[in-house]
């Protein structure tokens, strides 16, 4: 009997590697990786310096530990390099050799790749990103290595404004920049963006806002980032966080539907037989969703349909708490292509906003300030579920 293989060693993999577990110990389970398959939670190195967790300390256990622990055979720094379906075979190549895994049943966990603005200057390819482990450790290697106290910010999107505050509350100066006019342009209205920021601004951070970055040059020591509005920052290192792209490439060559990310039903299936797709690559019923929640929604029902028991996900409405700590806020984000109205609410440390559609019932909300906050779980009941429970 050929295994159940996971691509990928993210979050969502070792979820599904988890839950599968917990109903199954037995069959065969191989983890195929590009990475060296460390495990550990993504959303931790946006506030691992005030954590003051240093990289090595952010891993949760190392490929052994986790093949023992969920009784696994992983194949780390190992490629991908194409999917025969029909023969239900995979293509590998590891360290200049190649060689094929058959698989029962093939789960894509393939994640997102940063998207990268196409910049000018002599320090251009010197910009960081941060969407995994290794990642995050060269980021703080040049932050180490400098004593770094400027950092420039490309993005004011969540994962900026969440790095922007952990920097700033660990003894760096975070400017932030993004062509919107405003902090979290996609989630927040405008009256609570310019409270959200007024918030960020108060704890020192800064923002240079409806301008983007034309050119980086490195001079000396220092980074010059020049923008399109004429200004001309200094800074010690910089962070590109302007969004992420699903890894959709491996799936369209084998011929499996994708759009913006790749497409599945409420069973996390394809269009190909016994192939499935969970975590920020996957597009489930038209919605893309890469955050924690649903990540563990899709693990749960999936792991269920692996084990012989079809179990469509189920999305309740699943807020979002932004961690930023200087300006502490909650987005139950609105699904794309609703059309709503928003009703706000003056609280004494921050803003209630409600998003209301035609029929005036509550599709999203945001809760800025620890007094709003403490509304989320009552909000949350009254706002419909994004995917139905089924009848299993």
């Amino acid at each position: 009997m050929h295994p159940i293989v996971i691509i990928g060693s993210g979050m969502a993999a070792y979820a599904v590697a988890r839950e599968l577990r917990k109903i199954d110990p037995e069959t065969a389970l191989v983890m195929i990786c590009a990475d060296d398959a460390r495990n550990y939670a993504k959303p931790t190195l946006s506030n691992a310096l005030v954590g003051n967790k240093a990289p090595a300390q952010i891993a949760l256990g190392d490929a052994e530990k986790m093949s023992a622990q969920l009784n696994m055979h992983i194949m780390a720094n190992t490629w991908v390099k194409g999917i025969d379906a029909e023969q239900q075979l995979l293509e590998l190549e590891c360290d200049g050799q190649t060689s094929t895994q058959a698989y029962a049943k093939l789960v894509l966990a393939l994640g997102a790749t940063p998207i990268r603005a196409a910049l000018q200057g002599n320090a251009a390819s010197q910009v960081h990103v941060v969407n995994n482990l290794n990642d995050y450790t060269a980021f703080r290697a040049e932050l180490d290595q400098k004593a770094a106290q400027r950092v420039a910010i490309l993005g004011a999107g969540l994962i900026g404004c969440e790095f922007a505050n952990d920097l700033q509350q660990s003894g760096h100066q975070a400017t932030v920049i993004d062509l919107a006019e405003q902090p979290l342009a996609r989630l927040l209205p405008q009256d609570v963006a310019t409270q959200f920021q007024a918030k960020l601004q108060a704890a020192g951070i800064e923002f240079e806002l409806g301008t983007t970055v034309s050119a980086i040059e490195q001079v000396a020591n220092t980074y010059q980032v020049q923008l399109s509005n004429g200004k001309c920052l200094n800074a010690d290192v910089v962070l590109s966080a302007i969004g992420l792209r699903a890894n959709t490439e491996l799936a369209q060559q084998a011929g499996i539907e994708v759009a913006r990310g790749v497409v599945t039903n409420t069973l996390l299936q394809t269009n190909l037989a016994h192939i499935y797709a969970v975590g920020d690559c996957a597009e489930v019923n038209g919605t893309l969703l890469p955050y924690v929640m649903p990540i563990m929604q899709q693990a749960r029902a999936l792991a269920k349909t692996l084990s012989g028991n079809p179990t469509h996900v189920h999305y309740p409405a699943m807020p979002v708490a932004v961690k930023t700590p200087a300006a502490p806020l909650t987005v139950l984000p609105v699904v794309q292509g609703v059309e709503v109205s928003w009703q706000l609410e003056a609280q004494e440390d921050g803003l209630i906003a409600k998003a209301f559609d035609q029929t005036q019932t509550l599709r999203g909300f945001v809760l800025l300030g620890a007094t709003a906050a403490k509304q989320r779980l009552s909000l949350t009941k009254l706002v419909p579920d994004l995917i139905p429970a089924q009848a299993q």
